[in-house]
């Protein structure tokens, strides 16, 4: 199809047209409305008259617009390039834009080492060495130990930017919290390798020098020796737990001992003194206000309005939410059950919709691994519970996504790895629906052991869902059973719906910091550090001057970083909790909307959603959809040939599931073989 476009009338009959093929009119997810040029083929100028003045004009107009368009081909074509996928061992599937800024990195820290210590064994000689008594090679040794903990510092002023969730600096640089994940556990392994190494080097130090005692020396100014082995110490501990196998095997003791960073921190600064420690200040200050403002989120029990339970060990979890809350598909949020472990907190991708699906947001479980076969055997017993305790944190997701740049988007699952698409999946229905937006093809491919896993396919069409909704989608379902050769005979496929009893302490799913979250959150970053700078200046010029007259000699260092420890916590809290008080009370009158809305059980409030969802959901007739579904036994999918047979000139490919199968599709989209391969780079695992 192609579309005309006058680009400029000159004289009666005499026109420039432009032929643009593949025209699309579409709106993002932020609704705004963008006209999509995608493929142009030929430009043509129609004219009536033949002066050289309109010769002139035409040759000029159709060289400029030729030149813009092949620059943005070009450009468009370099950075594919540079997104494409590539597979590092110790850092998983990285982009290249990932792993340029990596070597980047890596080689400032190189670098800015070798440079340290250019400068500093210049000014170590024979004599100099003599002066002191000790040898050369010794007083190089405790100059190598010192630089290696500077190098450390300058890790450290990075490691908590990616772990800060609500912050708008990984948005300002288009970065999802669980994607930046990854930046946190490569930056955390750099720090502790040179801080080990930093402690090390002087342990060694001390010991040639025959001065062990300075183990236990604590200065009262200056730097404290026991307080950096503590903070090692606490450091390494950390740092055990971290990898892989651990993480894994035993996620509650990795979970526990996260959060020796308090420990690790304190002393750190007490080590360093406060001056010294500022430099890791930004990073940390921010991530203290998103902590503790999680922190009074996760105080409040929210509505958990019903569960639906499948056979295959899988729930699916729907809470109450305002209409203000809207995040983006493949959003996760954090979930703690204090009936099953008060402490922890796990996250889950959030597969509602909050267009689709404004008053309510659903969390998908599988039973895979303690604590999740707990909460599914607590909710799938005969005796099963009528009330639920659930606290939460988040959600937190892309700004945006674009998948409807795309003329196909290939999913690629295992397992419970489909719950990021069926978020995905219910967008799209949104856009088709409600927007009437050309929407891409959809072919999703998943991968299931068992054949009573194929139920979590039920769970695509929302609650309210209808056949016509996916009717009007292209939609296409592989699924693969791995384990089974046939279908299993008398398999109860049957999903039980368990509805909860409302208690009027539980309140709807709100954001933290009301609709305008990023203005408030300015307004405590700026307020609270202005309110320190005061109190600090108060301090300094009213207790700590009068006693040390700006020696650093008398106050003791390790007192004045505890008060300055202690001023920023208090003006973080005095912040952040009025921040958070005054949008809680705002929150409060839409949240009571929705309770009153809801009535006390499904049946007694008829023209509720919660009740007419629970109608539809009976009586909707699944054959529409089982349409879409071809279910193959006994085999695995074959990616690359499935991958390789799409023709279309823009293919997005998404991936979610096991290690192995992640890194097999990205091997095939940064192959090369198809330049029509675009492996989007969101990350799904913590």
């Amino acid at each position: 199809m192609s579309t005309t476009i006058t680009i400029a009338r000159l004289q009666s009959g005499q026109k420039l047209v432009m032929i643009f093929h593949r025209c699309r009119d579409y709106r993002d997810a932020n609704k705004e409305r963008h006209l999509e040029l995608r493929y142009v083929y030929n430009i043509h100028i129609y004219g009536g008259g033949g002066g050289g003045g309109w010769q002139n004009l035409r040759e000029e107009g159709v060289a400029v617009v030729t030149s813009k368009i092949s620059n943005i081909q070009k450009g468009n074509k370099r950075l594919a390039i540079w997104k494409r996928p590539v597979i590092i061992k110790g850092l998983g599937v990285v982009s290249r834009i990932e792993l340029a800024f990596f070597l980047m990195f890596i080689a400032l820290l190189v670098w800015s080492f070798a440079t340290y210590l250019h400068i500093g064994f210049a000014n170590i000689t024979p004599q100099s060495a003599a002066k002191s008594g000790e040898k050369v090679w010794e007083m190089k040794l405790e100059t190598a130990a010192l630089r290696l903990g500077l190098i450390g510092n300058i890790c450290l002023c990075f490691l908590f930017f990616p772990v800060t969730r609500g912050s708008s600096v990984l948005q300002l640089f288009g970065l999802t919290s669980e994607a930046s994940v990854k930046y946190h556990i490569w930056l955390g392994h750099i720090v502790m390798t040179l801080f080990t190494a930093h402690g090390l080097c002087y342990i060694i130090y001390w010991a040639v020098t025959h001065n062990l005692s300075e183990i236990l020396k604590w200065e009262k100014t200056g730097i404290s020796n026991v307080a950096g082995e503590l903070a090692l110490l606490a450091g390494l501990v950390l740092w055990a737990t971290t990898y892989p196998r651990i993480r894994r095997k035993m996620f509650e003791l990795f979970f526990y001992t996260h959060h020796l960073y308090i420990l690790f921190i304190f002393f750190f600064v007490l080590h360093v003194g406060i001056g010294y420690a500022c430099i890791m200040l930004p990073g940390f200050y921010l991530f203290m206000i998103d902590r503790y403002l999680r922190f009074l989120q996760s105080r409040q029990h929210v509505r958990l309005v019903s569960a639906r339970i499948l056979s295959c060990e899988t729930v699916e979890l729907n809470f109450s939410k305002c209409r203000g809350l809207s995040y983006t598909p493949t959003s996760i949020m954090f979930m703690n059950v204090p009936s099953i472990s008060k402490l922890q907190w796990h996250p889950f991708t959030i597969s509602s919709n909050s267009n689709l699906e404004p008053e309510k947001l659903s969390v998908i479980i599988k039973g895979e691994g303690s604590w999740s076969k707990k909460l599914y055997h607590m909710l799938s017993s005969p005796s099963s519970v009528d009330r639920l305790d659930v606290s939460i944190e988040g959600p937190y997701g892309p700004t945006s996504t674009d998948f409807l740049r795309h003329d196909l988007l290939v999913m690629v699952s295992g397992g419970s790895g489909i719950t990021p698409f069926i978020s995905i999946i219910r967008e799209l229905i949104y856009a088709s629906e409600t927007l009437k937006s050309k929407t891409p093809e959809i072919l999703l491919i998943s991968a299931f052991k068992n054949s009573q896993d194929l139920t979590i396919l039920d769970l695509i069409l929302p609650i309210s869902g209808a056949p016509s909704q996916i009717s009007t989608l292209s939609l296409q379902i592989e699924a693969y059973v791995t384990r089974e050769k046939q279908p299993t005979a008398q398999q109860n496929n049957n999903i039980q719906t368990l509805w909860f009893k409302p208690n009027p302490s539980d309140a709807a799913i709100t954001p933290i910091l009301g609709r305008n979250s990023w203005i408030w959150l300015g307004v405590i970053i700026s307020s609270s550090f202005i309110i320190y700078l005061i109190f600090i200046g108060i301090l300094t010029r009213y207790y700590i001057f009068p006693i040390d007259h700006n020696t650093n000699e008398i106050y003791s260092s390790s007192s004045k970083s505890v008060l300055n420890i202690l001023f920023i916590c208090i003006c973080i809290i005095i912040t952040a909790t009025t921040a958070f008080l005054w949008n809680k009370s705002k929150n409060a009158k839409e949240s009571k909307q929705i309770q009153n809305m809801e009535g006390a059980t499904p049946t007694a409030s008829p023209n509720s959603w919660i009740y007419n969802a629970d109608r539809e959901l009976e009586s909707l007739p699944q054959q529409a959809f089982l349409q879409t579904v071809n279910v193959h036994y006994s085999e695995r999918p074959d990616l690359k040939r499935i991958l390789f047979e799409r023709k279309e000139s823009s293919v997005g490919v998404l991936a979610c599931g096991p290690k192995k199968m992640r890194h097999e599709v990205a091997n095939i989209c940064s192959s090369g073989l198809a330049a029509n391969l675009h492996f989007e780079s969101i990350s799904f695992s913590w």
